[in-house]
């Protein structure tokens, strides 16, 4: 087995081509040896520099609250107990995502991520002072960036997690998202329990409507026609009327037997008469009084009179059924109402807080150690290329073609950049100090 070697026609065997891959090795190794100083002094800028970097990079922490997962599934009730019968483990997500079903926390995830709840927290907070933008949009987006809202898929908890230069308004943003949630959760109920109870709170303001005026005619019937209970004024009134039939019986019987002793002139006779005229006018005023009369609460009259109260009795059971009616109509709409509300707030998703945003105690970014180290590695590394590329091009012969093009191309960028004016002059200067920083060490 052998290999061509591209410099040379005859072809060079495996132990050969092995051979001159280790001596390119331990050349280039020896090359980075040699340049061990170098190499320590670009690690050393490199370490110098991500320090910096890493000290002045602003602080930020991260304030983290968890949700439990939703007790309710929405969609249909066919489709839901599906899910919920295929729950376990992560079968339930797959299942539900495999037939296009929604978690209740894939609903939380859409309402955090919402406008509407960036805009309430950008108003609340003040974030546009904060981020220093004028406009809502940019606010949003940087209330986005330091906003993370995720879901396991598993356990189904849902964890809000907010960055900001100050842990204690960090903690009080992630506080007000789950504030927002539940707001919105409940604004925004869309369930047949919902929209059941906003029909009968509705129609409970129109019967109440309804019940206050028939009560009110009611009362001003009643009022005005001394029409308390007419079934007992009736059984009072037709008692009365017979307590006095009989007196008046009683008074003329009396009344003939005393005339057929004593003259109509006398005393006791004219006294018997008065009491009949006057058993009369009673008898008469009961039975014949004029309803705007005698049964006017201004006459003085306690009952209206007996021929009326059938009159009195219609208009009377009338009003007292409608007034029945709303006041039956009314307690059955609020019974529904408040089994509404309570199936409502079994369908509406609760938002169960499992972890409260605390004030977190320490940085979340930056990391400066890691900083520090990747600082230190890439300059280490861009030293090792630079020592292997600049010894690469030492090697090169003066007459190779690379070397001669990148010759030509640095001439043509030197001629166009003008480097023998003033600003050439101290690129000169740039490239002078590079190659003194790059010189050879005595200490080799």
């Amino acid at each position: 087995m052998s290999l061509v070697n591209p410099n040379l026609t005859e072809p060079l065997r495996v132990e050969e081509y092995e051979e001159r891959e280790r001596s390119i090795t331990f050349h280039r190794l020896r090359v980075l040896l040699d340049e061990r100083y170098f190499l320590l002094k670009a690690a050393a800028c490199g370490l110098a520099l991500a320090t910096v970097i890493a000290f002045l990079t602003s602080v930020r922490y991260e304030a983290r609250t968890q949700l439990m997962p939703p007790d309710s599934e929405l969609g249909t009730s066919g489709l839901a107990s599906l899910l919920a019968l295929t729950r376990s483990g992560g079968l339930g997500m797959l299942a539900g995502d495999t037939l296009g079903l929604k978690t209740s926390g894939s609903l939380f995830i859409g309402i955090l991520r919402s406008q509407t709840v960036e805009d309430r927290l950008v108003e609340k907070f003040n974030l546009k002072s904060e981020y220093g933008v004028k406009r809502m949009q940019d606010a949003r987006r940087r209330l986005e960036e330091n906003t993370d809202v995720s879901e396991d898929r598993k356990s189904g908890i849902i964890v809000i997690g907010v960055t900001d230069h100050s842990p204690e308004k960090a903690a009080a943003i992630a506080q007000s998202y789950v504030a927002e949630l539940d707001r919105l959760v409940a604004e925004l109920n869309t369930s047949a329990a919902h929209r059941e109870r906003v029909f009968l709170e509705e129609r409970l303001k129109t019967v109440k409507q309804d019940l206050d005026s028939s009560a009110k005619n009611f009362s001003q019937f009643a009022s005005n026609n001394t029409a308390i209970d007419l079934k007992e004024q009736g059984r009072a009134m037709v008692e009365a009327a017979a307590s006095l039939q009989g007196h008046l019986i009683a008074a003329q019987s009396e009344l003939e037997g005393l005339r057929q002793i004593y003259a109509d002139s006398n005393v006791r006779v004219r006294a018997v008469r008065a009491r009949i005229a006057e058993l009369q006018k009673k008898l008469e005023q009961m039975g014949d009084g004029d309803l705007s009369t005698t049964g006017n609460a201004d006459s003085g009259s306690l009952y209206p009179s007996i021929r009326k109260l059938p009159l009195l009795g219609v208009t009377y059971e009338e009003l007292y059924r409608t007034n029945k009616i709303q006041e039956t109509v009314f307690e059955l709409l609020t019974q529904q109402c408040e089994m509404a509300k309570v199936q409502e707030a079994k369908e509406t998703p609760s938002v169960k807080v499992l972890d409260v945003a605390s004030v977190p105690e320490r940085k979340s970014f930056p990391p400066r150690l890691l900083i520090m180290f990747l600082g230190t590695l890439l300059a280490f590394m861009f030293g090792t290329v630079w020592v292997l590329g600049k010894a690469r091009w030492d090697d090169m012969g003066s007459q190779h073609p690379g070397k001669l093009l990148a010759q030509d191309v640095c001439a043509k960028i030197k001629a166009d950049l003008r480097l023998n004016s003033g600003n050439g002059a101290r690129l000169h200067q740039m490239r002078d100090k590079i190659l003194w920083f790059n010189r050879p060490s005595n200490k080799d």
